[in-house]
Protein backbone atom coordinates (compact mmCIF):
# COMPACT_ATOMS: atom_id res chain seq x y z
CA UNK A 1 0.00 0.00 0.00
CA UNK A 2 1.92 3.67 -1.12
CA UNK A 3 1.48 6.26 0.79
CA UNK A 4 -1.35 8.18 0.43
CA UNK A 5 0.09 12.12 -0.43
CA UNK A 6 -1.14 14.71 -3.02
CA UNK A 7 1.16 13.46 -4.84
CA UNK A 8 -0.32 10.66 -5.22
CA UNK A 9 -3.52 11.87 -5.36
CA UNK A 10 -2.03 13.79 -8.68
CA UNK A 11 -1.30 11.35 -10.32
CA UNK A 12 -4.45 9.35 -10.37
CA UNK A 13 -6.15 12.33 -11.48
CA UNK A 14 -4.03 12.61 -14.31
CA UNK A 15 -4.10 9.23 -15.67
CA UNK A 16 -7.55 8.76 -15.20
CA UNK A 17 -9.31 11.69 -15.68
CA UNK A 18 -6.48 13.60 -17.60
CA UNK A 19 -9.33 16.47 -18.40
CA UNK A 20 -8.66 17.57 -14.72
CA UNK A 21 -5.05 17.27 -14.94
CA UNK A 22 -4.16 21.38 -14.65
CA UNK A 23 -6.07 21.29 -11.82
CA UNK A 24 -4.05 22.06 -8.15
CA UNK A 25 -4.40 19.77 -5.52
CA UNK A 26 -4.12 20.02 -1.79
CA UNK A 27 -4.60 17.72 1.73
CA UNK A 28 -7.63 19.07 3.57
CA UNK A 29 -6.77 20.75 6.83
CA UNK A 30 -8.53 17.37 8.95
CA UNK A 31 -8.14 13.81 7.38
CA UNK A 32 -10.64 11.37 8.56
CA UNK A 33 -9.94 8.15 9.67
CA UNK A 34 -11.28 5.76 7.16
CA UNK A 35 -9.70 8.29 3.55
CA UNK A 36 -7.10 10.46 3.15
CA UNK A 37 -9.18 13.64 1.26
CA UNK A 38 -7.24 16.29 -1.10
CA UNK A 39 -9.51 19.50 -2.65
CA UNK A 40 -8.88 19.54 -6.30
CA UNK A 41 -9.18 22.36 -8.14
CA UNK A 42 -11.82 24.31 -6.66
CA UNK A 43 -15.30 22.41 -6.94
CA UNK A 44 -14.07 18.83 -6.40
CA UNK A 45 -12.11 16.54 -4.07
CA UNK A 46 -10.57 13.20 -4.20
CA UNK A 47 -11.08 10.60 -1.38
CA UNK A 48 -9.03 7.66 -1.19
CA UNK A 49 -9.73 4.84 0.86
CA UNK A 50 -6.54 4.22 3.76
CA UNK A 51 -6.95 0.48 4.18
CA UNK A 52 -8.47 -2.06 1.93
CA UNK A 53 -11.30 -2.89 4.72
CA UNK A 54 -12.78 0.75 3.50
CA UNK A 55 -12.50 0.25 -0.17
CA UNK A 56 -15.86 -1.17 -0.63
CA UNK A 57 -17.54 1.52 0.85
CA UNK A 58 -16.47 3.64 -2.50
CA UNK A 59 -18.89 2.17 -4.78
CA UNK A 60 -21.51 1.75 -2.10
CA UNK A 61 -21.59 5.50 -1.57
CA UNK A 62 -21.55 5.75 -5.61
CA UNK A 63 -24.72 4.02 -5.50
CA UNK A 64 -26.12 5.40 -2.52
CA UNK A 65 -25.76 9.19 -2.30
CA UNK A 66 -27.64 10.36 -5.43
CA UNK A 67 -30.55 8.23 -4.04
CA UNK A 68 -30.54 10.15 -0.37
CA UNK A 69 -30.02 13.27 -2.05
CA UNK A 70 -33.53 13.61 -3.27
CA UNK A 71 -34.77 13.06 0.80
CA UNK A 72 -32.57 14.79 2.56
CA UNK A 73 -32.69 18.68 3.04
CA UNK A 74 -29.08 19.60 3.55
CA UNK A 75 -25.96 18.72 1.23
CA UNK A 76 -24.72 15.31 0.92
CA UNK A 77 -21.24 14.71 -1.24
CA UNK A 78 -21.71 14.42 -4.84
CA UNK A 79 -20.36 11.45 -6.94
CA UNK A 80 -18.81 12.98 -10.20
CA UNK A 81 -16.21 9.86 -10.86
CA UNK A 82 -15.31 6.44 -10.13
CA UNK A 83 -11.60 5.83 -10.17
CA UNK A 84 -10.19 2.56 -10.57
CA UNK A 85 -7.74 0.53 -8.97
CA UNK A 86 -3.84 1.02 -10.68
CA UNK A 87 -0.49 -0.30 -9.91
CA UNK A 88 0.00 3.40 -8.37
CA UNK A 89 -3.09 2.62 -5.97
CA UNK A 90 -4.91 -0.84 -5.14
CA UNK A 91 -8.16 0.40 -4.50
CA UNK A 92 -10.99 2.27 -6.21
CA UNK A 93 -11.35 5.81 -5.39
CA UNK A 94 -13.47 8.57 -6.27
CA UNK A 95 -14.44 12.16 -6.79
CA UNK A 96 -16.90 14.52 -5.60
CA UNK A 97 -18.11 18.04 -5.28
CA UNK A 98 -16.62 19.74 -3.09
CA UNK A 99 -18.37 21.09 0.15
CA UNK A 100 -17.50 24.05 1.61
CA UNK A 101 -17.90 24.51 5.30
CA UNK A 102 -15.92 23.65 8.72
CA UNK A 103 -16.60 20.36 10.12
CA UNK A 104 -18.60 21.01 14.17
CA UNK A 105 -15.06 19.81 15.64
CA UNK A 106 -13.62 22.88 14.28
CA UNK A 107 -15.97 25.60 14.20
CA UNK A 108 -15.44 27.89 17.02
CA UNK A 109 -18.78 29.25 18.70
CA UNK A 110 -21.26 27.16 17.83
CA UNK A 111 -24.53 26.91 19.35
CA UNK A 112 -24.87 23.79 20.12
CA UNK A 113 -28.53 23.45 21.25
CA UNK A 114 -29.89 24.50 17.38
CA UNK A 115 -27.37 22.60 16.20
CA UNK A 116 -29.10 19.73 17.90
CA UNK A 117 -32.27 20.67 16.72
CA UNK A 118 -30.64 21.08 13.08
CA UNK A 119 -29.61 17.47 13.37
CA UNK A 120 -32.36 15.90 14.94
CA UNK A 121 -34.72 17.19 11.65
CA UNK A 122 -31.89 15.72 9.03
CA UNK A 123 -31.62 12.82 10.80
CA UNK A 124 -35.49 12.12 11.05
CA UNK A 125 -35.52 12.53 7.15
CA UNK A 126 -32.68 10.26 6.61
CA UNK A 127 -34.49 7.50 8.54
CA UNK A 128 -37.85 8.14 6.86
CA UNK A 129 -36.53 8.19 3.25
CA UNK A 130 -37.87 4.86 1.12
CA UNK A 131 -35.10 2.30 2.20
CA UNK A 132 -35.92 0.17 -1.11
CA UNK A 133 -32.51 -1.37 -2.08
CA UNK A 134 -30.20 0.07 0.26
CA UNK A 135 -27.54 -2.23 1.38
CA UNK A 136 -28.50 -3.81 4.33
CA UNK A 137 -27.01 -3.25 7.63
CA UNK A 138 -23.76 -5.61 8.51
CA UNK A 139 -20.10 -6.30 7.87
CA UNK A 140 -19.90 -3.78 5.03
CA UNK A 141 -21.23 -1.30 7.90
CA UNK A 142 -18.84 -2.64 10.74
CA UNK A 143 -22.25 -3.81 12.12
CA UNK A 144 -23.57 -0.37 12.08
CA UNK A 145 -27.56 -0.71 11.66
CA UNK A 146 -27.19 -4.49 13.63
CA UNK A 147 -28.06 -5.03 17.04
CA UNK A 148 -25.26 -3.45 19.41
CA UNK A 149 -24.96 -6.89 21.09
CA UNK A 150 -23.41 -8.55 18.04
CA UNK A 151 -20.13 -6.63 19.97
CA UNK A 152 -21.29 -8.06 23.20
CA UNK A 153 -17.80 -9.84 23.32
CA UNK A 154 -15.60 -7.29 22.67
CA UNK A 155 -17.24 -5.19 25.87
CA UNK A 156 -16.62 -8.50 28.27
CA UNK A 157 -13.21 -7.96 26.62
CA UNK A 158 -12.56 -4.29 27.23
CA UNK A 159 -14.37 -4.80 31.27
CA UNK A 160 -12.14 -7.33 32.09
CA UNK A 161 -8.58 -5.07 31.05
CA UNK A 162 -9.94 -2.09 32.43
CA UNK A 163 -10.34 -2.02 36.16
CA UNK A 164 -10.35 1.90 36.32
CA UNK A 165 -14.07 2.44 34.93
CA UNK A 166 -17.47 1.31 37.26
CA UNK A 167 -18.05 -2.00 35.55
CA UNK A 168 -21.64 -3.07 37.33
CA UNK A 169 -22.80 0.25 35.70
CA UNK A 170 -21.31 -0.49 31.92
CA UNK A 171 -22.86 -3.62 32.26
CA UNK A 172 -26.01 -2.35 33.43
CA UNK A 173 -26.05 -0.14 30.26
CA UNK A 174 -25.12 -2.81 27.66
CA UNK A 175 -27.85 -5.13 29.55
CA UNK A 176 -30.75 -2.62 28.89
CA UNK A 177 -29.67 -2.12 25.49
CA UNK A 178 -29.75 -6.24 24.48
CA UNK A 179 -32.87 -6.45 26.01
CA UNK A 180 -34.41 -4.34 23.37
CA UNK A 181 -35.40 -4.91 19.94
CA UNK A 182 -36.09 -3.12 16.77
CA UNK A 183 -39.38 -3.52 15.95
CA UNK A 184 -40.35 -1.13 13.15
CA UNK A 185 -39.66 -1.47 9.25
CA UNK A 186 -35.50 -1.15 8.22
CA UNK A 187 -34.47 2.07 8.20
CA UNK A 188 -31.62 4.15 6.56
CA UNK A 189 -28.81 4.73 8.19
CA UNK A 190 -25.63 6.54 8.53
CA UNK A 191 -22.98 4.73 10.09
CA UNK A 192 -21.05 7.44 11.88
CA UNK A 193 -22.61 10.57 12.64
CA UNK A 194 -20.03 12.70 14.56
CA UNK A 195 -18.67 16.06 15.03
CA UNK A 196 -15.77 15.27 12.00
CA UNK A 197 -18.42 14.79 9.66
CA UNK A 198 -21.05 17.46 10.09
CA UNK A 199 -20.52 20.36 8.25
CA UNK A 200 -21.27 24.15 9.02
CA UNK A 201 -21.63 27.42 7.13
CA UNK A 202 -22.85 30.71 9.15
CA UNK A 203 -23.28 28.43 12.52
CA UNK A 204 -25.24 26.66 10.74
CA UNK A 205 -25.51 22.55 9.56
CA UNK A 206 -25.06 22.77 6.23
CA UNK A 207 -23.64 19.17 5.11
CA UNK A 208 -23.34 15.37 6.14
CA UNK A 209 -20.41 13.59 4.70
CA UNK A 210 -19.10 10.60 4.77
CA UNK A 211 -21.70 7.99 3.99
CA UNK A 212 -19.13 4.89 3.35
CA UNK A 213 -20.82 2.51 6.51
CA UNK A 214 -24.24 3.20 5.61
CA UNK A 215 -27.13 1.22 4.96
CA UNK A 216 -30.63 0.30 5.77
CA UNK A 217 -31.05 -1.74 9.45
CA UNK A 218 -31.86 -0.05 12.93
CA UNK A 219 -30.95 3.57 12.99
CA UNK A 220 -30.63 3.43 16.52
CA UNK A 221 -26.21 3.20 16.23
CA UNK A 222 -26.43 7.24 14.70
CA UNK A 223 -27.53 8.59 17.99
CA UNK A 224 -24.41 8.10 19.88
CA UNK A 225 -23.62 11.38 19.66
CA UNK A 226 -26.48 12.82 22.07
CA UNK A 227 -23.45 11.30 24.14
CA UNK A 228 -19.79 11.89 22.40
CA UNK A 229 -20.93 15.78 21.41
CA UNK A 230 -23.91 17.10 23.23
CA UNK A 231 -25.02 17.62 26.52
CA UNK A 232 -27.40 18.88 29.09
CA UNK A 233 -29.87 21.36 26.74
CA UNK A 234 -28.79 20.53 23.46
CA UNK A 235 -28.60 16.51 24.42
CA UNK A 236 -32.50 16.90 24.99
CA UNK A 237 -33.32 18.93 22.00
CA UNK A 238 -31.69 16.34 19.80
CA UNK A 239 -33.76 13.95 21.44
CA UNK A 240 -36.81 15.57 20.93
CA UNK A 241 -35.89 16.40 17.12
CA UNK A 242 -35.23 12.21 16.42
CA UNK A 243 -38.98 11.47 17.34
CA UNK A 244 -37.47 7.61 18.10
CA UNK A 245 -38.38 4.89 21.28
CA UNK A 246 -37.17 4.75 24.48
CA UNK A 247 -36.03 1.31 23.12
CA UNK A 248 -33.74 3.19 20.58
CA UNK A 249 -32.15 5.12 23.07
CA UNK A 250 -31.17 2.57 25.00
CA UNK A 251 -29.54 0.33 21.80
CA UNK A 252 -27.84 3.91 20.89
CA UNK A 253 -26.65 4.67 24.62
CA UNK A 254 -25.24 0.71 24.35
CA UNK A 255 -23.60 1.75 20.77
CA UNK A 256 -21.99 4.88 23.00
CA UNK A 257 -20.34 2.56 25.54
CA UNK A 258 -19.45 -0.46 23.48
CA UNK A 259 -17.06 2.44 21.32
CA UNK A 260 -15.65 4.27 24.43
CA UNK A 261 -14.91 0.90 26.07
CA UNK A 262 -12.96 -0.53 23.12
CA UNK A 263 -10.99 2.45 22.44
CA UNK A 264 -10.07 2.96 26.07
CA UNK A 265 -9.07 -0.70 26.34
CA UNK A 266 -7.21 -0.18 22.56
CA UNK A 267 -5.08 2.70 22.70
CA UNK A 268 -4.02 3.25 26.76
CA UNK A 269 -2.38 6.95 27.36
CA UNK A 270 -3.51 8.05 24.22
CA UNK A 271 -5.83 11.79 23.29
CA UNK A 272 -8.01 9.22 21.99
CA UNK A 273 -8.33 7.39 25.57
CA UNK A 274 -9.34 10.69 27.31
CA UNK A 275 -12.02 11.66 24.69
CA UNK A 276 -13.76 8.31 25.08
CA UNK A 277 -12.92 8.34 29.09
CA UNK A 278 -15.67 11.77 28.72
CA UNK A 279 -17.83 10.06 26.58
CA UNK A 280 -18.10 6.92 28.94
CA UNK A 281 -18.44 9.45 32.19
CA UNK A 282 -21.78 10.97 29.63
CA UNK A 283 -23.06 8.07 29.06
CA UNK A 284 -23.18 6.54 32.61
CA UNK A 285 -24.07 9.39 34.29
CA UNK A 286 -27.26 11.00 32.06
CA UNK A 287 -29.55 8.19 30.00
CA UNK A 288 -32.31 10.30 28.54
CA UNK A 289 -34.63 7.65 28.72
Amino acid sequence: MPEITADLARRLVADQFPHWAHLPVAPVPRQGWDNRTFRLGTDLSVRLPSAAGYAAAVEEEDRCLPVLAEHLPIAIPEPVALGRPSPQYPHPWSVRRWLEGDTVEAAAGLDRVRLAADLGSVLTDLFEAPAGGGPAAGRHSFFRGCHPSVYGDEVQAALDVLDDVDADACRQVWAEACATVWGARPSWFHGDVSPGNLLVTGGRLSALIDFGTCGVGDPASDLQIAWTYFSGESRRRFREAVALTDDEWRRARGWALWKALITMAGVSGSDREGVQRRNLEQVLADPIV
